[in-house]
Protein backbone atom coordinates (compact mmCIF):
# COMPACT_ATOMS: atom_id res chain seq x y z
CA UNK A 1 0.00 0.00 0.00
CA UNK A 2 2.42 2.60 0.68
CA UNK A 3 4.23 1.95 -2.58
CA UNK A 4 1.19 2.32 -4.36
CA UNK A 5 0.48 5.89 -2.22
CA UNK A 6 3.91 6.80 -2.94
CA UNK A 7 3.80 5.91 -7.12
CA UNK A 8 0.36 7.73 -6.93
CA UNK A 9 2.15 11.10 -5.28
CA UNK A 10 4.51 10.65 -7.80
CA UNK A 11 2.32 10.58 -10.93
CA UNK A 12 0.33 13.42 -9.57
CA UNK A 13 3.37 15.88 -9.06
CA UNK A 14 4.07 14.77 -12.73
CA UNK A 15 1.10 15.31 -14.02
CA UNK A 16 0.94 18.61 -12.31
CA UNK A 17 4.44 19.76 -13.72
CA UNK A 18 3.09 19.01 -17.24
CA UNK A 19 1.69 22.10 -18.11
CA UNK A 20 4.06 24.40 -17.10
CA UNK A 21 7.12 22.12 -19.08
CA UNK A 22 4.88 22.23 -21.89
CA UNK A 23 4.61 26.30 -21.52
CA UNK A 24 8.63 26.29 -21.13
CA UNK A 25 9.02 24.11 -24.08
CA UNK A 26 6.81 26.48 -26.59
CA UNK A 27 8.80 29.30 -25.16
CA UNK A 28 12.01 27.51 -25.89
CA UNK A 29 10.97 26.68 -29.16
CA UNK A 30 9.61 30.26 -30.29
CA UNK A 31 9.48 31.30 -32.96
CA UNK A 32 8.94 28.03 -34.62
CA UNK A 33 6.95 29.96 -37.60
CA UNK A 34 7.04 33.57 -38.62
CA UNK A 35 5.65 36.23 -36.89
CA UNK A 36 2.94 38.47 -37.91
CA UNK A 37 3.55 42.44 -36.73
CA UNK A 38 0.78 44.42 -37.23
CA UNK A 39 1.49 48.22 -37.88
CA UNK A 40 -1.28 50.58 -37.47
CA UNK A 41 -0.34 52.91 -40.45
CA UNK A 42 0.58 53.29 -44.07
CA UNK A 43 3.46 51.91 -45.89
CA UNK A 44 5.89 53.98 -45.91
CA UNK A 45 5.70 56.44 -42.94
CA UNK A 46 7.46 56.35 -40.06
CA UNK A 47 5.79 53.62 -37.97
CA UNK A 48 6.44 50.98 -41.19
CA UNK A 49 10.05 52.56 -42.19
CA UNK A 50 10.55 51.49 -38.25
CA UNK A 51 9.05 48.30 -38.03
CA UNK A 52 10.52 46.96 -41.66
CA UNK A 53 13.85 48.25 -40.02
CA UNK A 54 13.77 46.81 -36.70
CA UNK A 55 11.77 43.50 -38.00
CA UNK A 56 15.12 42.64 -40.77
CA UNK A 57 17.19 42.82 -37.77
CA UNK A 58 14.60 40.63 -35.52
CA UNK A 59 14.38 38.07 -38.42
CA UNK A 60 17.97 37.91 -38.17
CA UNK A 61 18.11 37.46 -34.56
CA UNK A 62 15.71 34.53 -34.58
CA UNK A 63 16.02 32.96 -37.90
CA UNK A 64 11.69 33.23 -38.56
CA UNK A 65 10.12 36.36 -40.42
CA UNK A 66 9.26 38.64 -38.70
CA UNK A 67 6.40 40.16 -41.41
CA UNK A 68 5.08 43.49 -41.28
CA UNK A 69 1.20 44.12 -42.36
CA UNK A 70 0.06 47.41 -42.58
CA UNK A 71 -3.69 47.87 -41.01
CA UNK A 72 -4.54 51.84 -41.44
CA UNK A 73 -7.60 53.33 -40.67
CA UNK A 74 -8.96 55.53 -37.16
CA UNK A 75 -5.95 56.88 -36.02
CA UNK A 76 -4.51 53.44 -35.75
CA UNK A 77 -7.41 51.73 -33.94
CA UNK A 78 -8.17 49.44 -36.74
CA UNK A 79 -5.00 47.79 -36.72
CA UNK A 80 -4.61 47.71 -33.11
CA UNK A 81 -8.21 45.87 -32.66
CA UNK A 82 -6.76 43.55 -35.17
CA UNK A 83 -3.74 42.61 -33.47
CA UNK A 84 -5.45 42.51 -30.11
CA UNK A 85 -8.00 40.04 -31.23
CA UNK A 86 -5.38 37.44 -32.25
CA UNK A 87 -4.33 34.24 -30.41
CA UNK A 88 -2.47 35.09 -27.32
CA UNK A 89 0.56 32.86 -28.93
CA UNK A 90 3.37 35.42 -29.35
CA UNK A 91 2.50 35.19 -33.66
CA UNK A 92 0.99 38.21 -33.50
CA UNK A 93 2.36 41.43 -31.94
CA UNK A 94 1.61 45.47 -32.35
CA UNK A 95 3.78 48.08 -33.14
CA UNK A 96 2.33 51.16 -30.43
CA UNK A 97 3.00 54.77 -30.93
CA UNK A 98 2.03 57.53 -28.81
CA UNK A 99 -1.23 57.23 -30.85
CA UNK A 100 -2.40 54.86 -28.77
CA UNK A 101 -1.70 57.00 -25.39
CA UNK A 102 -4.00 59.34 -27.14
CA UNK A 103 -6.51 57.58 -28.67
CA UNK A 104 -7.37 56.13 -24.57
CA UNK A 105 -8.90 59.66 -24.28
CA UNK A 106 -9.29 61.01 -27.42
CA UNK A 107 -12.14 58.62 -28.77
CA UNK A 108 -14.76 57.89 -26.78
CA UNK A 109 -16.01 54.67 -28.15
CA UNK A 110 -12.95 52.34 -28.81
CA UNK A 111 -13.81 48.33 -29.16
CA UNK A 112 -10.74 47.74 -27.10
CA UNK A 113 -8.77 49.20 -23.83
CA UNK A 114 -5.41 48.95 -25.29
CA UNK A 115 -3.63 48.65 -21.69
CA UNK A 116 -6.10 46.01 -20.21
CA UNK A 117 -6.48 44.29 -23.93
CA UNK A 118 -2.22 44.04 -24.12
CA UNK A 119 1.06 42.66 -22.80
CA UNK A 120 3.92 45.21 -23.20
CA UNK A 121 6.64 43.57 -24.53
CA UNK A 122 9.95 46.00 -25.30
CA UNK A 123 10.62 49.47 -26.12
CA UNK A 124 11.83 50.06 -29.63
CA UNK A 125 12.86 53.68 -30.86
CA UNK A 126 12.53 57.04 -29.15
CA UNK A 127 12.75 60.57 -31.64
CA UNK A 128 11.57 63.76 -31.34
CA UNK A 129 9.19 66.75 -33.16
CA UNK A 130 9.99 69.83 -33.85
CA UNK A 131 8.51 73.40 -33.90
CA UNK A 132 9.26 75.48 -36.49
CA UNK A 133 8.48 78.62 -38.12
CA UNK A 134 7.86 80.50 -42.01
CA UNK A 135 10.44 82.61 -42.10
CA UNK A 136 8.38 86.07 -42.43
CA UNK A 137 7.37 85.75 -39.13
CA UNK A 138 9.08 88.21 -36.71
CA UNK A 139 10.27 85.59 -34.54
CA UNK A 140 13.86 83.69 -34.18
CA UNK A 141 13.52 81.68 -30.97
CA UNK A 142 10.64 80.07 -28.88
CA UNK A 143 10.69 83.18 -26.62
CA UNK A 144 10.29 86.02 -29.14
CA UNK A 145 7.54 83.17 -30.48
CA UNK A 146 5.71 83.19 -27.03
CA UNK A 147 5.62 86.94 -26.44
CA UNK A 148 4.73 87.50 -30.28
CA UNK A 149 1.92 84.71 -29.21
CA UNK A 150 0.75 86.48 -26.41
CA UNK A 151 0.73 89.98 -27.76
CA UNK A 152 -1.26 88.49 -30.73
CA UNK A 153 -3.61 86.18 -28.85
CA UNK A 154 -5.76 83.86 -31.03
CA UNK A 155 -4.10 85.24 -34.55
CA UNK A 156 -1.13 83.01 -34.80
CA UNK A 157 -1.17 79.50 -35.77
CA UNK A 158 0.09 76.53 -35.91
CA UNK A 159 -0.53 73.21 -38.34
CA UNK A 160 -0.06 69.54 -37.41
CA UNK A 161 -0.54 66.88 -39.59
CA UNK A 162 -4.11 66.19 -38.41
CA UNK A 163 -6.28 66.60 -35.14
CA UNK A 164 -5.53 64.27 -32.35
CA UNK A 165 -2.09 62.99 -33.42
CA UNK A 166 1.42 63.64 -31.48
CA UNK A 167 1.94 66.70 -33.47
CA UNK A 168 -1.26 68.24 -32.66
CA UNK A 169 -1.02 67.76 -29.14
CA UNK A 170 2.51 69.48 -29.26
CA UNK A 171 0.82 72.45 -29.85
CA UNK A 172 -1.91 72.34 -26.92
CA UNK A 173 0.86 71.03 -25.00
CA UNK A 174 2.55 74.40 -25.38
CA UNK A 175 -0.69 76.22 -25.17
CA UNK A 176 -1.14 75.60 -21.84
CA UNK A 177 2.64 75.72 -20.70
CA UNK A 178 3.40 78.86 -21.97
CA UNK A 179 -0.11 80.43 -21.25
CA UNK A 180 -0.70 81.85 -24.98
CA UNK A 181 -3.83 81.16 -27.59
CA UNK A 182 -2.40 80.25 -30.81
CA UNK A 183 -4.76 77.93 -33.33
CA UNK A 184 -4.44 74.72 -34.64
CA UNK A 185 -4.75 73.89 -38.58
CA UNK A 186 -4.71 70.43 -39.45
CA UNK A 187 -3.92 68.68 -42.00
CA UNK A 188 -4.01 65.10 -43.08
CA UNK A 189 -0.66 64.68 -42.72
CA UNK A 190 2.69 66.60 -42.22
CA UNK A 191 3.88 67.24 -46.13
CA UNK A 192 1.39 69.11 -46.89
CA UNK A 193 1.02 71.29 -44.11
CA UNK A 194 4.95 71.76 -44.96
CA UNK A 195 4.37 72.62 -48.10
CA UNK A 196 1.52 75.29 -46.93
CA UNK A 197 4.55 76.72 -44.09
CA UNK A 198 6.77 77.11 -46.88
CA UNK A 199 4.34 78.83 -48.98
CA UNK A 200 3.30 81.30 -46.00
CA UNK A 201 -0.62 79.89 -45.86
CA UNK A 202 0.15 78.70 -42.52
CA UNK A 203 2.87 80.61 -39.85
CA UNK A 204 4.05 77.36 -37.56
CA UNK A 205 4.30 73.56 -38.11
CA UNK A 206 5.19 71.03 -35.36
CA UNK A 207 6.32 68.07 -37.28
CA UNK A 208 8.50 64.81 -36.96
CA UNK A 209 12.42 65.57 -37.29
CA UNK A 210 12.87 63.33 -40.28
CA UNK A 211 10.20 64.95 -42.51
CA UNK A 212 11.61 68.59 -41.28
CA UNK A 213 15.66 68.45 -40.83
CA UNK A 214 16.00 68.83 -44.88
CA UNK A 215 14.18 72.35 -45.14
CA UNK A 216 15.52 72.81 -41.70
CA UNK A 217 19.32 72.61 -43.25
CA UNK A 218 18.48 74.33 -46.14
CA UNK A 219 17.19 77.27 -44.72
CA UNK A 220 13.91 76.81 -45.70
CA UNK A 221 12.17 77.69 -42.34
CA UNK A 222 13.18 78.25 -39.08
CA UNK A 223 13.44 76.09 -35.86
CA UNK A 224 12.26 76.82 -32.74
CA UNK A 225 12.71 74.11 -30.89
CA UNK A 226 12.74 70.66 -30.33
CA UNK A 227 10.38 68.72 -28.49
CA UNK A 228 12.84 66.38 -26.47
CA UNK A 229 13.64 67.01 -23.23
CA UNK A 230 17.31 67.72 -24.34
CA UNK A 231 19.01 68.91 -27.47
CA UNK A 232 19.15 66.61 -30.31
CA UNK A 233 22.04 65.23 -32.42
CA UNK A 234 20.56 65.54 -36.01
CA UNK A 235 19.88 69.37 -34.50
CA UNK A 236 22.52 70.14 -32.27
CA UNK A 237 22.35 73.82 -32.42
CA UNK A 238 18.16 73.76 -31.83
CA UNK A 239 17.35 74.35 -28.72
CA UNK A 240 14.93 72.18 -26.75
CA UNK A 241 11.83 73.82 -26.46
CA UNK A 242 12.20 72.91 -22.13
CA UNK A 243 14.91 75.58 -22.06
CA UNK A 244 12.59 78.35 -23.00
CA UNK A 245 9.45 76.65 -21.55
CA UNK A 246 10.84 73.81 -18.66
CA UNK A 247 9.52 71.03 -18.16
CA UNK A 248 7.90 70.89 -21.75
CA UNK A 249 8.55 67.29 -23.33
CA UNK A 250 6.99 65.65 -26.10
CA UNK A 251 8.90 62.81 -27.36
CA UNK A 252 7.97 59.95 -30.01
CA UNK A 253 8.42 56.65 -28.45
CA UNK A 254 7.90 53.11 -30.45
CA UNK A 255 7.64 50.06 -29.08
CA UNK A 256 5.69 46.36 -29.22
CA UNK A 257 2.52 44.97 -27.55
CA UNK A 258 1.49 41.55 -27.66
CA UNK A 259 -2.36 40.49 -26.99
CA UNK A 260 -3.38 40.06 -23.14
CA UNK A 261 -2.64 36.21 -22.60
CA UNK A 262 0.45 36.24 -24.02
CA UNK A 263 2.90 34.19 -21.97
CA UNK A 264 5.46 35.53 -19.93
CA UNK A 265 8.24 33.79 -21.31
CA UNK A 266 7.50 34.61 -25.07
CA UNK A 267 7.15 38.29 -24.02
CA UNK A 268 11.16 37.93 -22.09
CA UNK A 269 12.27 36.12 -25.16
CA UNK A 270 10.92 38.60 -27.20
CA UNK A 271 12.02 41.54 -25.06
CA UNK A 272 15.69 39.87 -24.82
CA UNK A 273 15.71 39.48 -28.57
CA UNK A 274 14.73 43.19 -29.44
CA UNK A 275 16.93 44.45 -26.71
CA UNK A 276 19.83 42.39 -28.45
CA UNK A 277 19.40 43.87 -31.94
CA UNK A 278 18.66 47.36 -30.57
CA UNK A 279 22.41 47.15 -29.54
CA UNK A 280 23.75 46.43 -32.88
CA UNK A 281 25.91 49.56 -33.58
CA UNK A 282 24.61 48.91 -37.36
CA UNK A 283 20.86 49.21 -36.51
CA UNK A 284 21.39 52.31 -33.66
CA UNK A 285 23.36 54.47 -36.95
CA UNK A 286 20.20 53.75 -39.11
CA UNK A 287 18.20 55.07 -36.13
CA UNK A 288 20.27 58.12 -35.93
CA UNK A 289 19.89 58.70 -39.53
CA UNK A 290 16.28 58.91 -39.39
CA UNK A 291 16.48 60.95 -35.95
CA UNK A 292 15.99 59.08 -33.34
CA UNK A 293 18.15 56.43 -30.59
CA UNK A 294 17.40 53.05 -29.85
CA UNK A 295 15.06 52.76 -27.18
CA UNK A 296 15.73 49.04 -24.84
CA UNK A 297 13.36 48.59 -21.89
CA UNK A 298 12.20 45.64 -19.71
CA UNK A 299 8.25 45.09 -20.51
CA UNK A 300 7.88 46.35 -17.40
CA UNK A 301 9.40 49.80 -17.92
CA UNK A 302 7.41 50.16 -21.54
CA UNK A 303 4.38 49.58 -20.04
CA UNK A 304 5.13 52.05 -17.44
CA UNK A 305 6.00 54.58 -20.30
CA UNK A 306 2.60 54.03 -21.99
CA UNK A 307 0.23 54.43 -18.76
CA UNK A 308 2.52 57.72 -17.62
CA UNK A 309 1.50 59.02 -21.53
CA UNK A 310 -1.85 58.03 -21.16
CA UNK A 311 -2.10 59.83 -18.16
CA UNK A 312 -0.23 63.06 -19.35
CA UNK A 313 -1.84 63.48 -22.52
CA UNK A 314 -5.49 62.69 -20.96
CA UNK A 315 -5.20 65.53 -19.17
CA UNK A 316 -4.58 68.05 -22.36
CA UNK A 317 -6.61 66.46 -24.57
CA UNK A 318 -9.44 67.14 -21.99
CA UNK A 319 -8.31 70.26 -21.20
CA UNK A 320 -8.57 71.02 -24.88
CA UNK A 321 -12.31 69.50 -25.46
CA UNK A 322 -10.76 67.41 -28.02
CA UNK A 323 -13.57 64.35 -29.17
CA UNK A 324 -13.51 62.34 -32.07
CA UNK A 325 -15.98 59.44 -32.35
Amino acid sequence: MRLRRRRFLHLAAGALALPAVSRLARADSYPSRPVRWVVCFAAGGPNDVTARLVGQYLSEYFGQNFVIEDRVGAGGNVGMEIALSAPPDGYTIAFVGPNNAINATLYEKLPFDFIRDSVPVAGTMQLTNVFEANLDLPVKNLAEFIAYAKANPGKVNYASGGVGTSLHLCGELLKVMAGIDIVHVPYRGSAPALTDLLAGRVQTLFDNIPGAVGQIKAGKVRALGVTAPQRVPALPDVPAMAETVPGYEASVWYGIAAPHGTSPEIVSKLNQGVNAVLANPKLKERMQELGGDPMPMTPDGFGKLVADETQKWAKVIRGANIHLE
